[in-house]
């Protein structure tokens, strides 16, 4: 867990994500849409992703990717995003965070 801490550390918005995951890329495309500059680990790409991926799923992020934090805290995969979007909470999140100003 300590290296998944180190990761998110002092970052308002971090994505573990792969390149080939097409719910990684919506997600990205989605916080990325609202002005936010999130940290992206892709885990099929850097050496320890398999590591990353295991601590992840320890944490209960299934599926393992997208797994997003948002103020260093853990909100989930898709699911959790998207139902903060339909209810309008995501941007607040954002803005507590200091991920975006507007």
């Amino acid at each position: 867990m300590e290296v998944v801490t180190r990761l998110v550390a002092e970052r308002p918005v971090v994505i573990f994500s792969k390149s080939s995951c097409c719910m990684s890329h919506t997600i990205k495309t989605l916080i990325s849409s609202f002005g936010a500059n999130p940290t992206v680990y892709e885990l099929d790409e850097i050496q320890n992703g398999q590591q990353i991926e295991r601590l992840l799923q320890q944490m209960g992020c299934k599926p393992t990717v997208p797994a997003v934090f948002i103020g260093q805290q853990l909100i989930g995969g898709p699911n959790q995003i998207m139902t903060l979007q339909v209810k309008n909470q995501l941007v607040p999140l954002l803005k507590r965070a200091g991920a975006i100003w507007i």
